[in-house]
């Protein structure tokens, strides 16, 4: 068999250009969309494995595009949950750092390092509780 006919056990001497068709982005893409998906409520999780999915994503749908790569469908996928783990991890990062900067959580923060006991935090629960609904 020749290095022309596109065995995939072949060794190193075959040329990249010989007709192999490469298709690591995609790949890449879709595991890391996969895992960016599932580790969406944390910052590295959601948000930089959700843009590195998009990007192997976009560029692994524009090799296939050219007919370099056979995998644009798995380009494509890795991409969308790429982007929607950004989304969402981008959106549940904002929510956090709301509340932590709001005068809910302060107050919340100031009662509980004045309470001395375990009724007393559940009281400060309580009212924070209390002021986030009313809020």
């Amino acid at each position: 068999m020749t290095s022309t006919q596109g065995h995939h056990g072949a060794g190193p001497q075959q040329a990249v250009g010989s007709g192999e068709r490469r298709n690591g982005f995609g790949i890449a893409a879709l595991v890391l969309g996969i895992v960016g998906a599932l580790l969406f409520w944390t910052a590295i999780g959601g948000i930089v494995l959700g843009v590195l999915a998009l990007i192997f994503g976009v560029l692994g749908f524009r090799r296939s595009r050219r007919g370099v790569a056979t995998n644009g469908t798995m380009s494509v996928i890795g991409a969308v949950l790429g982007a929607l783990a950004l989304v969402v991890s981008s959106v549940l990062l904002a929510m956090g750092v709301a509340v932590i900067n709001s005068d809910e959580f302060k107050n919340y923060q100031d009662c509980i390092e004045h309470a001395n006991s375990q009724s007393d935090r559940q009281d400060c629960a309580r009212d924070f509780d209390q002021e986030v609904d009313n809020g």
